[in-house]
């Protein structure tokens, strides 16, 4: 039809992954896509544990971010689809719709891990992860076990973001940073810093149970940006501070030199971190397209 011109995308994204350095090879896992023509946007990062009880965490953190995005992208349409009847809805239903969606956001958890212990399950079952399993006797008095997924362990950090709803989810340790309107960075599911190496994770029984959930409708005036990482970032700064001034210049870097640059030079911070954390080090992020984004401060990224 002329005369119609495609509204420009709202959102850039930015994807790295860096193996750490004394890592043989990464245990990180990410996604970063836009959905719904373009009016949503999925993030996930995923940390397989990496030590030697969890010697297929490489492949857990891969599931991980598979089946979030599979049900991330379905709620997302869900979340796109209230977008857009918000104008014409009565207000009732309006709220109802968005009711709705919050339960949706409170199950996506169980349901990423029902999806990841079935992928688990079966190849722990065609290549058992401690050896041929010994016969087990059945009956009431030698009730059967599922299967141990140790092996597969990993953390699981997700994100839904559209024009009206940011939803943000994560189990285990990880980090999601929004960067606000004015671009001020806030990490809406921080828990203090870690006092240690054990963090919750999928392999556990009901790991759903300890799964953190932000929900934030959004206002006229919504985040400029989100990011997720994988640990390995925020512990190479000496201080929580130091790594929201890192979030922070991330986007400014983006403002002054283009969202190219900075995917060209994120492998190179990202490097400089791991070298400090000495982990791998994974970020992903949507940040407002030129045109969506208002001005704002230049910080530049150090670590």
């Amino acid at each position: 039809m002329t005369g119609v011109v495609a509204p420009a995308e709202r959102w850039e994204l930015l994807r790295g992954e860096v193996k750490g350095a004394a890592k043989k090879y990464s245990q990180d896992r990410c996604a970063a896509r836009q959905v719904a023509d373009g009016r949503a946007v999925v993030l996930a990062v995923a940390d397989g544990h990496g030590s030697a009880p969890h010697f297929r965490s490489d492949l857990g953190a891969r599931w991980a971010v598979e089946e979030f995005a599979v049900c991330a992208e379905e709620f997302a349409l869900s979340a796109v689809r209230h977008d857009d009847a918000e104008p014409h809805a009565a207000e009732d239903t309006w709220w109802q719709g968005l009711g709705e969606l919050r339960a949706c956001a409170r199950r996506l958890p169980q349901l990423v891990a029902h999806r990841w212990y079935e992928r688990a399950t079966l190849h722990d079952c065609n290549s058992p992860a401690h050896g041929t399993p010994r016969h087990t006797p059945k009956g009431p008095e030698h009730p059967s076990k599922g299967p141990d997924l140790t092996a597969y362990g990993t953390t699981l950090v997700g994100a839904v973001l559209t024009r009206r709803l940011l939803v943000c989810w994560q189990l285990g340790d990880g980090d999601v940073v929004v960067l606000d309107a004015a671009g001020t960075p806030y990490t809406p599911l921080y828990t203090g810093p870690d006092l240690g190496d054990e963090t919750d994770s999928l392999c556990a029984p009901e790991s759903w149970h300890r799964a953190r959930c932000h929900w934030q409708p959004l206002t006229s005036e919504g985040p400029s940006g989100v990011l997720l990482s994988t640990d390995g970032l925020s512990k190479s700064f000496t201080d929580h501070q130091g790594f929201l001034d890192f979030a922070a210049g991330v986007q400014g870097r983006a403002h002054e030199l283009g969202m190219p640059a900075v995917r060209s030079r994120l492998p190179e911070w990202l490097s400089r971190a791991a070298q400090y954390s000495g982990d791998d080090t994974t970020l992903v992020g949507a940040f407002e397209a030129e045109g969506h984004a208002a001005p704002r401060q230049n910080d530049a990224p150090h670590t």
